[in-house]
């Protein structure tokens, strides 16, 4: 039976939140990346405190980790652990974000009115068809929204206090984890696994309705360290070898029809360059290489090993230096030594009132560290769309449904038992 939805906050708390700046930094050595993930950090352990929450607690590192004691008598109840991130994408701006709720959507262009030129429309974004009537929320142009994943955030808080004003609902202990920098590869670097004392979990990072997401890319990443050749300009004939021409040879020998995101779809893998830096002397140059299979990744990475051995044929006295390393592996590894996390998921999906949907998905989420952390770790839909852009958009009514999940989630572990 769905929940009543005069319950949930869930919209006042996600407006809040996307309100603070919480953008991570690649480039920064820190933990977290930056300091300012922790102002949404704070504000969430003083929210679950005024609940009643006592067992909360932030980090050092930008970790909130919280507990809401079992409701249940039943023992052996396994600990289920809710995730999400804080911090938003480096991709786009996440300062001084202006959310705008759009009531009862009627399907027309949303002119964003800070920049008129962005424009969400449905023919680029098909799902706003299931959106009709409903009330979409939306950044004002110039920055993106930060429904990745302040969405799952607000609906975890909401579900903990949702579960909280109603004691008589029964479930098992209930973990809480809010992490830093996921956007930047580096969500799970830190975390406490034993300080967290979850069985398993679920972040709350998907996008579509009714979504289910257990199984995901795995991912390395490729530097590439160029020593050139460096001489005077005037007097440089048979002798320079110029690292930026060389990186720029090899970005641009990569294919143009395949092996890269905007080529490929489903279950193709890619190659794609992220950054490039250079003088003549030295360039430096980083990749990602996505595949679902872990021998896709492999056979990407010797391509690409192939490709600068080939333009470095050309430049006798270059060298190039490659390194390799591991971000995260397809969760669906793990996941499928343990059916009953996803099919628990499925059923809360079901049980309020919407078709469940298992898929795949083209990325990453801190699920798919934790899971081979020890972890066990779907993903579940949080309603957030055109993640990484001033495009971002969430319906109310959807971030409603993941408060219901969730809700459902911690209940099913219990009776299940």
């Amino acid at each position: 039976m769905p929940l009543s939805p005069y319950s949930f906050t869930v919209t006042e708390r996600f407006l809040r939140y996307v309100q603070i700046d919480t953008q991570s930094d690649p480039h920064s050595e820190t933990y977290p990346s930056t300091e300012k993930q922790k102002d949404l950090s704070r504000v969430l352990v003083q929210e679950l405190q005024q609940m009643g929450v006592t067992e909360v607690e932030l980090d050092d590192y930008g970790y909130v980790y919280a507990t809401l004691p079992a409701t249940t008598a039943k023992t052996g109840v396994p600990v289920i652990c809710f995730c999400s991130h804080v911090d938003t994408s480096p991709d786009c701006s996440g300062a001084n974000v202006k959310p705008i709720v759009h009531t009862r959507y009627d399907g027309s262009d949303l002119v964003l009115p800070d920049d008129p030129a962005q424009i969400i429309r449905m023919s680029d974004h098909p799902d706003l068809k299931d959106q009709i009537g409903n009330d979409l929320i939306t950044a004002s142009g110039t920055t993106l929204l930060g429904a990745d994943n302040k969405a799952g955030v607000a609906e975890i808080m909401d579900a903990v206090h949702y579960l909280i004003s109603h004691p008589e609902l029964e479930h098992g202990t209930i973990k809480i984890l809010f992490t830093p920098d996921e956007e930047i590869g580096r969500g799970t670097a830190k975390v406490d696994l034993e300080k967290l004392g979850a069985d398993f979990g679920y972040t709350i990072d998907g996008e579509t309705l009714g979504s289910l997401e257990d199984e995901t890319f795995s991912a390395d990443a490729v530097h590439i360290r160029i020593q050139g050749v460096s001489q005077h300009p005037g007097f440089a004939k048979g002798r320079m070898e110029s690292a930026i021409k060389i990186a720029s040879e090899l970005i641009a020998r990569l294919p143009k029809d395949r092996l890269s995101p905007e080529t490929t779809e489903d279950k193709e893998g890619f190659v794609h360059p992220t950054y490039l830096h250079g003088t003549v002397e030295e360039a430096e140059v980083e990749l990602i290489i996505r595949d679902f299979a872990e021998a896709g990744l492999h056979e990407k990475e010797a391509f690409l090993k192939q490709l600068t051995e080939e333009v470095l044929a050309q430049y006798p006295n270059s060298t190039a230096a490659i390194q390799v390393v591991e971000q995260y592996r397809n969760m669906k590894e793990v996941l499928d030594q343990y059916p009953q996390v996803a099919q628990y998921a499925v059923e809360a999906i079901e049980r309020s009132g919407i078709a469940a949907r298992q898929m795949s998905i083209r990325g990453g989420t801190d699920g798919s560290r934790l899971s081979f952390m020890g972890l066990p770790c779907p993903n579940i839909f949080a309603g957030e769309h055109a993640f990484h852009s001033r495009h971002e958009w969430v319906s109310r009514q959807d971030m409603e449904k993941a408060v219901e999940v969730i809700v459902n989630l911690a209940q099913i572990w219990a009776e299940k038992a």
